[in-house]
């Protein structure tokens, strides 16, 4: 198992800096995946600890040791690519030995390498096969075997089954899943699918336009954003984000987010919580789960009409128009049964988040 360390990472291609003084810690047998949008510099900062790219400022550690002036061919790291990269003329025990074949080994050390990592990746009645021959799934499930077998230091995965169809997909983030768990080896997986991310990750790292926005566990970074882009990039629908403004009348806290909406009811004690913290003007942010819809009109409930309903199954999200904005809401299926139904909404207060809108950073308030 293996201690990986970034210290003021930095890299840039030409004028155009991608990796801004990333500092990371990532234990021995953590799996932690690197999430954001294209261009954000997750696969740059992947390919440097590979060895694949230079970087410009900075260490990169591994075990203690500085390894960013070593070849990728001495740092002991297999990587998987989005491309499944086999060699279509040989059999998938070929593919998956070949590796082997340089360092020495017998043929007898070999084959029971290869076994043993068919064996964990459930794919021996496929060793005599050709690529050709194989779905989608087996083909990156070879790949991957030909990376476990020479027992790296760590693994890296660059959105390995970004290419798969969406039951694939599913498949085998349950597979890789179930390799971390068995291997305990440490993990570094590039992507950018969230769903990706938050079912297969000890702790997220999410970057944008080469920095690094936030680190922590899939429940830390989905319930405690710390700023705005965060909140918006993880969670599917996104979190509602609107800018507002806070009053007190007849002893009761009103949160506008359109200012010709009657507002949502608050406890008076946002007030004081709120006083001096918001120098940049106030967004407040709920996901679609925090905003509870009824049929009757109740106190502390706002009348609304449902705008557009989205029927997902199991729930609906339902977008209920506030002033000139909308706000999404996440109902039981068929809840709201048609669109311009008149219903009636609340925020759950203990589900807001507050941010100051011009540095987009969480105030750390919560009610």
């Amino acid at each position: 198992m293996t201690h990986i360390e970034l210290r003021g990472v930095q890299k840039w291609f030409g004028s155009n800096q991608v990796i801004k003084d990333m500092n990371l810690e990532i234990a021995d047998g953590e799996f932690i995946v690197m999430l954001g949008q294209s261009g954000c510099g997750k696969t740059t900062t992947l390919r440097a600890i590979a060895g694949l790219e230079t970087i410009d400022e900075g260490d990169i550690l591994i075990d203690g040791k500085a390894v960013q002036h070593l070849k990728c061919s001495d740092r002991d790291i297999a990587m998987v690519f989005q491309s499944f990269s086999l060699y279509p003329h040989m059999s998938v025990y070929e593919n998956i030995a070949f590796p082997l074949r340089a360092t020495g080994l017998s043929k007898t050390d070999i084959d029971k390498s290869v076994r043993e990592v068919a064996g964990v990746l459930r794919i021996t009645e496929l060793l005599q096969r050709k690529p050709s021959a194989l779905s989608g799934g087996d083909m990156q499930r070879v790949a991957i075997g030909r990376a476990l077998v020479r027992q790296p230091k760590a693994m890296l995965m660059d959105e390995p089954i970004g290419a798969l169809d969406a039951k694939l997909r599913e498949e085998m983030r349950a597979e890789i899943k179930r390799l971390h768990v068995k291997q305990g080896s440490t993990t570094v997986y590039v992507t950018h699918d969230q769903v990706e991310a938050m079912s297969l990750a000890d702790r997220i790292v999410i970057m944008h336009e080469g920095v690094l926005q936030q680190v922590g566990t899939p429940e830390e970074v989905y319930a405690h954003p710390q700023n705005l882009f965060v909140a918006q990039f993880v969670g599917s629908p996104v979190m509602n984000i609107a800018e507002a403004s806070v009053s007190e009348e007849a002893g009761k806290v009103h949160v506008r987010l359109d200012p010709k909406d009657a507002g949502f009811e608050f406890p008076p004690e946002l007030v004081s919580k709120l006083n001096g913290h918001a120098s940049g003007g106030l967004s407040v942010g709920i996901r679609p789960e925090g905003v509870l819809v009824s049929h009757e009109a109740s106190p502390g409930y706002v009348p609304l009409e449902a705008h557009i309903i989205e029927p997902l199954g199991s729930h609906d999200i339902v977008d209920l128009q506030v002033g000139e904005g909308m706000i999404r809401a996440r109902t039981p299926s068929g809840f709201v049964p048609k669109v311009g139904e008149k219903v009636h909404a609340r925020i759950d207060p203990a589900q807001a988040h507050f941010f100051d809108t011009a540095s987009g950073k969480s105030l750390g308030i919560r009610l």
